[in-house]
């Protein structure tokens, strides 16, 4: 009889393929000076890390407290990218003066401070003109002997495996949102691409028109917005109708949008056209719901909004070129003031039954006669 749950198990494990090692901290650094280690500089959310615990690592080290291991995914160029232990490996490079910034500027080297056991640490550094403050020669060998042990998943391992290690190692570490484990995967997939992704979240119409708070930018939730956008923008009915848990969704078709030749031109140009036009409308207003009785927009960003106008708006930009803002604006106050959408009717909804309604809503609600 086939035992289904051992060709689950087979199925799974040749998805991901995976060898491991030890290797001296001397050894990692000269494979970071010589571009073979990515630590991904410009996923600045994972710079987490204060004084005090970079200097807790420090302190670890030189008392011979054996360290997590550290998973590293292999690129098709052999290179590695690093998928758990940046903070690890960002430190030990900022130490000695050699981590650099996504524009190749160097970091400040790390002054340690005082820790519970070595309170003499504080004010070390690598290397000091003042005797009193560097680490000895004995102290730096000593970091740089020290042996972590290394997690390869091998570059033969499917995209999902990978996204899914992301997800679990990010359950027993410093939480990172959705979006911050997806943009991990398409640094692996494509880093230009994710550079692209990178400059629609910062175009000005964009910003202005979602104004989001200071924690859900940090949280990369405006990356998450645009790719949204992308993706949802003309996208079939019948596959809104199917395609599940929207987080899995997004990620599946962004790696498959990495991994494509479509014309990220063409794709620019519908977002920004698309946001000019509802920034012109009703600047950081444009996402809130609109009160009649007021006479105008009230309370934070709403998905709801963002997928009725937005969405809307952008399946039909090309109609509106040329056209004036006041005719957006006057289609979502129609909008909010036909009470199309009954109170609360996405509550207790998951995100794609509720967008099974809002992005038809939204194209009707922009379709030009």
């Amino acid at each position: 009889m086939t035992d289904l749950l051992q060709n689950q198990i087979d199925n799974k494990r040749r998805e991901i393929s995976t060898d491991s090692y030890s290797m001296s901290i001397g050894e990692l650094t000269n494979l970071y000076r010589d571009s073979e280690l990515d630590v991904h500089p410009e996923f600045q959310r994972v710079f987490r890390w204060s004084d005090q615990q970079k200097s807790n690592l420090i302190e670890s080290i030189l008392l011979g407290i054996p360290l997590p291991s550290i998973f590293v995914a292999q690129t098709e160029d052999g290179t590695w990218d690093v998928v758990d232990g940046v903070q690890r490996i960002s430190t030990l490079l900022e130490l000695q003066g050699l981590l650099v910034d996504e524009r190749g500027h160097e970091y400040p080297p790390l002054v340690l401070k005082g820790t519970e056991y070595l309170p003499e640490l504080e004010g070390k550094q690598w290397n000091s003109t003042d005797e009193r403050y560097a680490l000895t020669q004995s102290q730096r060998l000593d970091i740089k002997r020290s042996k972590i042990d290394l997690q390869i998943i091998k570059r033969d391992s499917s995209a999902n495996a990978k996204y899914d290690l992301f997800q679990r190692l990010n359950a027993f570490g410093t939480a990172l949102t959705a979006q911050e484990v997806r943009s991990c995967l398409l640094l692996s997939v494509d880093r230009e691409f994710y550079s692209w992704l990178s400059t629609l979240r910062t175009h000005d119409s964009f910003v202005e028109a979602c104004s989001l708070t200071d924690r859900l930018v940090e949280e990369q939730y405006d990356l998450e917005l645009a790719l949204r956008f992308i993706i949802f923008r003309d996208i079939p009915e019948d596959v809104i109708n199917s395609m599940g848990y929207v987080g899995e969704f997004v990620t599946k078709e962004s790696v498959e949008l990495a991994s494509s030749e479509v014309s990220l031109d063409e794709i620019g140009e519908k977002f920004c056209a698309t946001f000019d036009l509802l920034a012109s409308a009703a600047s950081d207003q444009i996402f809130k719901k609109y009160d009649p009785e007021s006479g105008r927009f009230k309370g934070a960003f709403q998905h709801t909004a963002f997928e009725i106008v937005g969405l809307g708006l952008g399946y039909h930009v090309d109609d509106y070129m040329g056209c004036s803002s006041s005719l957006v604006q006057q289609r979502v106050i129609d909008f909010w003031s036909s009470g199309a959408l009954e109170r609360g009717f996405a509550t207790g909804k998951r995100a794609d039954e509720r967008m099974r309604k809002t992005i038809p809503q939204g194209r009707e609600l922009f379709t030009r006669s």
